[in-house]
């Protein structure tokens, strides 16, 4: 059975004032530590700074790697500047640069960027310019004020965008040497540039789930003023591709596709793991396999806290020795916020002094580590001590305000590990009338010519006192000043 493939990337970049001539400081491992932050890791013993050019070209396969808490920038970023193959893995904190090229300047060499956190900021970003240029792409966001351009120039680039989200000015697929594949992730790019990304698709260089998925293109609806590309796969995988579900038993199901011959049962192999080289490298596939040969759409499995779990579906539709290899899904297993609603913004008005009304919130979770608690608190109000919650640690309590103004309330849940919040505003007024008139579809009444909200005498002795007044003008050509 041939192998499945899957991998990761990430990369960050911006544009700084140049002080002073731009070195060039290239990537030896020599700390050990594989951080782009270890000053010995970098051929000067110093680490780039935002006017120094960063290259990435050795030792073979090495891994350079940028992780939370650490902020990286240098002018222009290299990687595979060479004929080896290397490595710049962004698993969190932030990158930036001018521009970035990977897979520079042999075609024996490959730049590889593998993106599962954090961001990167860049100009443009051109995967292959002579060599082979890589991205593989699960988490964090790239954002590039130029071209996202594959390849960039005579060599190789492919982009895997199995999760995060690209934001570029455009997409350039240059030829047939460069090829996007969408998974779970989703592109954003400028302006209206479906016109482009349809070509694309329509010449192959596009694909969703490497084939076996549908690509959604659109303009001005996912988000304004912008060309959005996401993929879902044919399978309908359940957990969705990369999604983060509560730990314990789950069930993992998947939509059948029709059987070559119609009638006759569309067999399934099932592979499931926490090891991903496992799926990928398929050395042992009855390790892995849940699932053998079956005519079945679901299957129950177990999940632990904190994990990272794979799962794929290969499905026999014609011959019984020849399965079409389905993609690899993903999702992380994990105690979930609890999901809070502190309920919908009120107007209201002082009833001749204080006011008391309710707070309804909604609060949901797993309960995967412990009973969640809450507390009411408020963020602002026209002075202190206006606002008092009766019982700021009751999930649904009452509130007394005592001034008329704004008041912006929030209800935190907490499960001793994670917490979730929600706010709520209240617009508090003199009087009824004021209550309404702050309403975005209220109406005055016919006839209300003092502006009390109601129709009455007062508004008759208004209409009397100017029964029959006329304020049109009177000459014929009337000078404005």
């Amino acid at each position: 059975m041939f192998k499945k493939m899957m991998c990761l990337a990430v990369l960050v970049l911006p544009l700084i004032p140049v002080h002073r001539a731009a070195a060039l400081i290239s990537w030896d491992n020599g700390g050990g530590d594989h951080l782009w932050s270890t000053a010995a890791n970098w051929d000067t013993d110093t680490v780039p700074t935002a006017i120094d050019a960063a290259s990435i070209d050795q030792p073979a396969n090495t891994h350079c790697v940028i992780q939370d808490g650490i902020v990286a920038e240098c002018e222009t970023l290299r990687v595979g500047n060479g004929g080896l193959t290397t490595n710049l893995d962004i698993t969190g904190g932030s990158l930036s640069a001018s521009g970035a090229y990977i897979g520079v300047d042999s075609p024996a060499g490959h730049g590889i960027l593998n993106m599962s956190g954090g961001r990167f900021s860049t100009g443009s970003l051109q995967l292959g310019w002579s060599g082979k240029g890589t991205l593989n792409m699960t988490g964090g966001v790239i954002e590039l004020s130029d071209s996202l351009v594959v390849p960039g120039l005579t060599g190789a680039g492919s982009v895997s965008l199995r999760g995060g989200t690209i934001r570029a000015s455009t997409l350039r697929l240059t030829s047939a040497s460069g090829s996007l594949d969408v998974g779970a992730g989703t592109l954003i790019l400028a302006g209206d540039d479906t016109a482009a990304v349809r070509g694309y698709i329509d010449n192959g260089w596009i694909t969703a789930y490497r084939g076996q998925g549908r690509l959604h293109l659109d303009y001005d609806v996912t988000n304004r003023g912008e060309t959005t590309l996401t993929a879902t796969p044919l399978l309908d995988p359940q957990p969705a591709d990369g999604a983060l579900v509560s730990p314990g038993e789950l069930t993992l199901s998947w939509t059948l596709p029709d059987p070559c011959l119609p009638g006759t049962p569309v067999l399934v192999d099932v592979y499931f793991t926490d090891n991903l080289e496992s799926l990928t490298q398929f050395t042992d596939p009855a390790a892995i396999r849940i699932v053998n040969r079956q005519n079945v759409n679901s299957v129950v499995v177990q999940t632990q806290p904190k994990t990272w779990y794979y799962w794929a579906v290969d499905v026999y539709v014609g011959g019984a020795d020849d399965p079409i290899l389905g993609p690899i899904f993903s999702f992380f297993a994990d105690n979930m916020p609890p999901q809070v609603n502190a309920g919908p913004d009120v107007v209201t008005w002082l009833a001749g002094g204080p006011r008391v009304g309710t707070l309804d919130a909604t609060v949901t979770d797993d309960g995967a580590v412990s009973p969640y608690t809450v507390r009411w608190t408020v963020v602002s109000e026209p002075n202190e001590g206006n606002a008092v919650i009766q019982t700021p640690t009751d999930e649904d309590t009452s509130i007394t305000l005592t001034a008329p103004g704004e008041y912006i309330l929030q209800l935190t849940a907490s499960d001793g590990e994670y917490s979730g919040s929600d706010t709520l505003t209240i617009n508090v007024y003199n009087d009824s009338c004021q209550a309404a008139q702050s309403l975005p579809d209220y109406e005055p009444l016919v006839g209300d010519l003092n502006g009390d909200c109601r129709v009455d005498d007062l508004d008759l002795a208004l209409l009397q006192e100017n029964w029959l007044k006329d304020s049109s003008l009177t000459e014929e050509w009337f000078a404005v000043d």
